[in-house]
This record gives C-alpha cells, sequence and structure tokens, in this order.
C-alpha cells in the first residue's frame, strides 16, 4: 500500500514482518471519499493500516493471534472527517471559529486559528482591535497587512497565524527543511530500564493492551487521536487537562471516547502529576516543547522504562520548532493550501484538504510508534521515545505519488458509519473490527486523576 512501506522503514521494521490490512473492495471503497488533488485517501488507509499492523506485532508479541484488520474506506473517511459527520442533539458542529481561516493581506495571504479564546484574544491584540471584532473587522485590518509581518507578530504574541505559501518555497526554507528532513515516525532507544512480564493475562485479541496505562496530555485532534486508539485497544487511558484551559466541546465528545477526563495543572502540581506518572506505561504529550515546564523530561526517573511520545506541529528542531500550530496552520505554510486551491484572475486561491488529515493520519503513526515502543520494550526491557509531527506527515503528503488535479469533488460517507450514543452521533472507529469504542467520552474534567485499576 501506497505510504506503508516508507512508515514501516521509518518504524525499523523488517520488510518480511509486517502484512498490512486488505482494502474491503465494495461499495464503501467510493474514490470520492477524501478525494483531494494530493492522495489523501492513501495517506488516511496507510497511516490506519501502520497502526493496525503495529498492532498485530504487539498481540504476536505477547503471545496473541493477529486480529488481520480489514481496512474500508468509509470507516476511515468518516474518521477523520468527524467535523463534518458528527452532531450534538442532531445538529452539525462548526469546526472553526469566526476568526479562523483564510484572510487576503496587501501583499499575499494569511491563514489564523482563533478556535480558542485566548488565541482569539491574542490576534486580536496583534491586529489592534477591541475584543468585540468580528470577522469583517478584522478582514479589514488584516487586508492592510503584510502577510510576513502579520506573521512574526503573531508568533511574538502567541498568537496563530501563518503566511501562505507555496509548497516550493516551504520546501527551500530552514523550517520546511528541518521538518521534511525529520522521520516520518521517530522511535528512540533510552538507558533506563523497566522489567515487563508476559503480559496481562486480560489481555484478549480485541484488548490487546488491557493492563496498560496511558497518561495522556494532549488537546485538539492529532495527540487525542492516538491515545483514543490505544484506548481502542484496551489500554487504560486517563486524559489530564488544565483548569485553566478547558477544550471545545464537540472535540472532547468526539475524541475523548473510551477515556477517563481530569483536571490537574502537571506544571504547579507536580507531585501529583509524577505520581500519576510513576505508574504509567505511557505517556503522551501534545504540547510544544518544553510548554510542560520539562514534566515529559521527568518521566522517566519516576517510571523507568516509561514509552514518551510526544506531537508537535512542526518537529523537534529548526527555527519552528517552539512555535504553536495546528493542521490548517500546517497546511497554510507547507504548501498545501495552494495545491488544493485555485487560480482565479490569474491569482491563485488558497484551499483545504476535506478533512483533516495531517492531524487524524499523525495521531494513528503516533500510536502505531508506541505500539511499536512497546513491543521493543518486550525484549530490551528499555525505555522508549516516539515523536512525530504535524510538519512532517505534510512533507510525506506532498511528496507522496498519485496526485490528480481533475478529481471529483468529495463526498461524505454514508449513516452506517455513524454511531449514536446519548445526544452524540460520531463516527465509528476507522478500524472495520470495531463497531464502537470502548465507551462515551466522559464529561471533561469530571473524573479524579488517578488511575482505576490498582
Amino acid at each position: 500500500m501506497i505510504l506503508l512501506d516508507d512508515c514501516a522503514a521509518a518504524l525499523g521494521w523488517p520488510a518480511d514482518t509486517f502484512d498490512p490490512p486488505a482494502l474491503e473492495q465494495s461499495a464503501s471503497n467510493d474514490t470520492r471519499l477524501l478525494a483531494a488533488t494530493l492522495p489523501v485517501a492513501a495517506l488516511a488507509l496507510g497511516a490506519v493500516s501502520v497502526f493496525a499492523t503495529a498492532a498485530d506485532r504487539y498481540r504476536a508479541a505477547i503471545g496473541l493471534p493477529a486480529q488481520r484488520n480489514r481496512l474500508r474506506l468509509d470507516r476511515v473517511a468518516a474518521s477523520f472527517a468527524a467535523d463534518r459527520m458528527m452532531r450534538i442533539d442532531g445538529a452539525p458542529i462548526s469546526g472553526f471559529a469566526e476568526l479562523s481561516g483564510f484572510f487576503p493581506t496587501s501583499d499575499g495571504w494569511i491563514r489564523t486559528h482563533a478556535n480558542y479564546p485566548h488565541h482569539r484574544t491574542r490576534l486580536l491584540e496583534v491586529l489592534d482591535l477591541p475584543p468585540h471584532a468580528d470577522r469583517d473587522l478584522a478582514a479589514r485590518r488584516i487586508e492592510t497587512m503584510r502577510a510576513a509581518d502579520l506573521e512574526d507578530a503573531a508568533a511574538a504574541a502567541g498568537a496563530i497565524a501563518v503566511r501562505v505559501r507555496d509548497e516550493t518555497e516551504w520546501a527551500a526554507s530552514e523550517p520546511g527543511r528541518a521538518a521534511a528532513q525529520a522521520p516520518i515516525v521517530d522511535v528512540q532507544d533510552r538507558d533506563d530500564r523497566a522489567v515487563t512480564g508476559p503480559g496481562d493475562a486480560s489481555a484478549t485479541v480485541d484488548k490487546p493492551l488491557a493492563g496498560m496505562r496511558v497518561l495522556d496530555l494532549t488537546r485538539v485532534i492529532a495527540g487525542p487521536t492516538a491515545s483514543r486508539a490505544l484506548a481502542l485497544l484496551g489500554a487504560e487511558v486517563l486524559r489530564i487537562d488544565s483548569p485553566a484551559l478547558p477544550e471545545i466541546e464537540w472535540q472532547h465528545l468526539e475524541n475523548g471516547q473510551g477515556k477517563a477526563s481530569a483536571l490537574l495543572d502537571v506544571v504547579t502540581d507536580s507531585p501529583a502529576a509524577r505520581g500519576l506518572a510513576a505508574r504509567a506505561d505511557v505517556l503522551v504529550t501534545g504540547y510544544r516543547p518544553g510548554a510542560l515546564g520539562g514534566f515529559g523530561d521527568l518521566a522517566p526517573t519516576v517510571a523507568p522504562g516509561i514509552v514518551r511520545a510526544r506531537l508537535s506541529a512542526w518537529g523537534e528542531s529548526g527555527p519552528w520548532s517552539g512555535r504553536r500550530g495546528f493542521d490548517s496552520i500546517v497546511q497554510a505554510a507547507s504548501g498545501i493550501a495552494f495545491v488544493e486551491g485555485a487560480v482565479m484572475e490569474g491569482a491563485p486561491q488558497p484551499g483545504a484538504l476535506p478533512a483533516q488529515a495531517l492531524d487524524h493520519a499523525t495521531g494513528y503513526l503516533l500510536a502505531a510508534g508506541v505500539l511499536d515502543a512497546l513491543t521493543r520494550r518486550r525484549t530490551d526491557e528499555r525505555g522508549h521515545d516516539v515523536r512525530v509531527s504535524l510538519a512532517r506527515t505534510a512533507a510525506w503528503l506532498l511528496a507522496a505519488p498519485g496526485r490528480d488535479p481533475y478529481h471529483p469533488a468529495p463526498t461524505l460517507p454514508g449513516e452506517d458509519t455513524l454511531v449514536t450514543n446519548g445526544r452524540i452521533r460520531a463516527p465509528r472507529p476507522a478500524l472495520a473490527e470495531y463497531d464502537d469504542y470502548p465507551e462515551p467520552a466522559h464529561p471533561w474534567g469530571s473524573d479524579v486523576p488517578a488511575w482505576l485499576n490498582t
């Protein structure tokens, strides 16, 4: 399958030790699903396939048979397009806030992200606009500014806005080169060690990660997608959020499935956070490098052998490594927006992928890396670090063969790809063998910050 061989090599898998799931040839495999100029469907199927294959490798490591997953494009597409498929009380959700999106500047285009209230506030401060300013007022202000000036000012203020670039410019830039040179999934060994047993007695083919504890310090989509995938396989996932940073409701309800949700500031309440990490098998973080005050770096000292998994927007090195970023922002900066856009009156107009594909694909790649690290740990008893970034996934997609500038308009899959739990109707898991996640998302912050299985 396209992209699978590259990622298998990045994970260090021998070519003859993985058996990718077969793509089901049926009406579910509609070529209009995730249709785009770039091979988005191939990226989605490849990332989910890598995850499924890594799960089978872990099953083999603990003495379980392979599950032999089937891939259904409609199930994968529904999961990737959750922001368009999901319903709350029968109503669609709005994936982007008023001040998020593309805006023309005096010399090009900018893309902003202001879904969170604090990012909206910072953006308006950069624009020197009052707190009540609407999109029209912001657009008029942005139209008078140079894109590069706004990008720099936003980065300095902690706001989210990037200049829309073409792929050639991005590839030649220092942050673009840094992102492309990193491994797709970087799994590194550490020297700290922990003895591992034969595996939890409750582990089954459906739940091979039963008995594993995953401490989830992620937000938005990509990181929570990774930890939700681990919950699907039976891990106990405890998501921790700062009380000062509430999550967007629909995102939590969609990607919080299968997890407990608790509130704790890991920086100011370090003893409690260390206590949770001491009993965790995996720590997943999705904040900018350094944003957690070094908490992630302390994990091996309290939990030798822990798997540390970290997602970032721009990668671990390069001039943008410390910048904030989201899927839509990476699309804009990396050239994807212009590839998926159009030319009107001789000028390029930016567009977007048919789903937050960088987020979801990177999430499944991170989960695959965690599984691979857990598999390695069973033989070498060492701790491992797993690193992925949205910008690296974007570079992978831009370099992939199979562009189709004459693609049909993308369509959404059928209602059978959704499942209803109370007031929430959301996509089923991407793996067709699972009808639903272990449980619906708990109300945000409603659980005690403690492990259930003592």
